[in-house]
């Protein structure tokens, strides 16, 4: 069974609906956001940050590089939420 490979801190996303928070734990967790809900308005970040997952997953990069690029990648799709907007309430 592969390690999901966590990160030290999760990264947050609104997906779908203004104020539906997704906590993104892991590795494997980014890679299937990025594949499966990532918003349509995706660029080269996104393409990276899931190249990039899938590498970390097979042992090629480290966890925090996984972290940066999803973080890059959310920052260009305009759908990471800010550690100061987060509200621990709607986080899912």
């Amino acid at each position: 069974m592969m390690d999901n490979k966590p990160f030290e801190t999760p990264v947050v996303v609104e997906l779908g609906h203004v104020g539906k928070y997704r906590q993104i734990r892991s590795t494997q967790e980014a890679a299937e956001c990025l594949m499966t809900v990532w918003p349509l308005n995706r660029g080269p970040r996104h393409r990276d940050a899931l190249d990039t997952c899938l590498k970390v997953l097979e042992g090629y990069r480290s966890t925090a590089d996984a972290r940066r690029a999803l973080i890059e990648a959310a920052n260009e799709s305009e759908v990471l939420v800010p550690e100061d907007r987060l509200p621990d309430a709607k986080l899912h």
